[in-house]
């Protein structure tokens, strides 16, 4: 509690009136619909395409472990131009499709214009909802007792994911899936690949993420990747994560 009481107190108030409030409060319940719901809304979809969808805190609020000009320029930037070219993209491709899933099942047969700015589209929209100021210490209920099944336990399962995480050579991210034998297994992917992708090594359906390319981390942590990813911990929302294994798991 004393880490969310700093977060909390140390935030600039002004800027949360720009955002929407947080992303958990709108799919309580853990139905399969609501489920669903709430993994559809990372996504949305409007008359022009793929939307990115507003943060649900404002920029400032990951601090001291997110810096505020980091996000400004990750989410403003980075992201909002991975979303304008991946929908200029599909228009070039002449793709119609709105769903995520079978655009990636078939990203193989499209321009590598679909795959990365694709990924990077879908990739940040999770990495948003998987962070919180109120986030940090463990998980509760199924999500941790399958963590402890398939690793032994929470604290070997954050060493592996933040070894996955470190050892990425150049740009990626390491995921937290849901494998297609229905288990848990951390891997990782180059660039803005993303385990939906056909092309994947591991395939399955992502439930956690984490940036490193450098422009998650280098104003704040310069060449210090691994000081980025054990603070990492102390934002990650286990209540986004846990409603994404559920849904996976339905």
């Amino acid at each position: 509690m004393k880490k969310r009481e700093f977060i909390k107190t140390s935030m600039v108030l002004g800027a949360g009136a720009l955002f929407s409030a947080p992303l958990v409060s709108s799919c309580a319940n853990t139905n399969g619909k609501e489920k669903g719901a709430f993994a559809a809304s990372l996504i949305p979809v409007g008359e022009e395409g793929f939307k990115q969808k507003e943060l649900p805190y404002s920029f400032d609020a990951l601090e001291p472990y997110i810096d505020t000009q980091t996000m400004e320029l990750h989410f403003g930037k980075h992201h909002a131009g991975y979303t304008r070219k991946f929908n200029a993209a599909l228009k070039a491709d002449g793709i119609t499709s709105t769903d995520i899933k079978e655009i990636f099942a078939n990203v193989s047969s499209y321009s590598p214009g679909v795959r990365n700015n694709g990924g990077g589209y879908y990739n940040h929209s999770l990495y948003w909802n998987f962070m919180s100021p109120d986030g940090g210490g463990e998980p509760t209920g199924d999500l941790l007792a399958a963590i402890q099944e398939t690793f032994g336990s929470f604290d070997d399962f954050k060493k592996l994911f933040s070894e996955a995480a470190g050892s990425v050579f150049g740009s990626g991210w390491a995921w937290l899936i849901v494998n297609e034998d229905g288990k848990l297994q951390v891997t990782a992917s180059s660039n803005q690949d993303n385990p939906l992708m056909d092309i994947a090594e591991v395939k399955g359906t992502p439930i956690l993420n984490i940036d490193v390319w450098e422009h998650a981390y280098y104003l704040k942590y310069q060449n210090k990747r691994g000081d980025y990813i054990q603070n990492y911990w102390n934002v990650v929302n286990w209540d986004a994560v846990e409603k994404l294994y559920l849904g996976a798991k339905a």
